[in-house]
């Protein structure tokens, strides 16, 4: 084995490092996602769930899914990109679903949810945050794989 075929065989070892550049600023949006409909969810879950579960319970589900995605750029390595990209995607079929319903039958949602209309109470960040990661993901993969 040369010298040039041993750096190619520990750098296929070593795992793809997804917490770089713009990576991080990733981690850094999906964390406060986390902290944020994570927190709101749990204060209306346990104050007034009778008064709107459905949107309590979709709030609470986006930020588990914020937390798995953190937990996955952060751990990096080929399957955590790809279980990322699964959330991610995932979460961005979430946002439009749940951003279309919240206007096209407003009255199904009495109060807001993360996503709701595509995530305008956070600054649009809940639909464009996946579209972004989804973006980084798919350049941190390895040569030859567009998952």
């Amino acid at each position: 084995m040369t010298s040039g075929e041993a750096e190619v065989a520990v750098a296929e070892q070593k795992p793809t490092r997804l917490i770089s550049g713009p990576g991080i600023l990733l981690v850094w949006l999906y964390g406060v996602m986390v902290v944020g409909a994570v927190s709101r969810s749990a204060y209306q879950i346990a104050t007034e769930f009778d008064r709107a579960p459905l949107a309590y319970a979709l709030s609470a589900m986006a930020g588990l899914v914020y937390g798995f995605i953190t937990y996955t750029l952060v751990r990096g390595g080929e399957r955590a990109r790809r279980a990322a990209v699964v959330c991610c995607a995932a979460e961005l079929l979430g946002v439009v679903t749940v951003g279309t319903w919240t206007l096209i039958e407003p009255s199904a949602f009495p109060d807001a949810t993360v996503w709701s209309d595509y995530g305008m109470g956070y600054l649009f960040i809940p639909v464009l945050l996946p579209l972004s990661a989804l973006y980084w993901l798919r350049r941190r993969a390895p040569h030859g794989d567009a998952a």
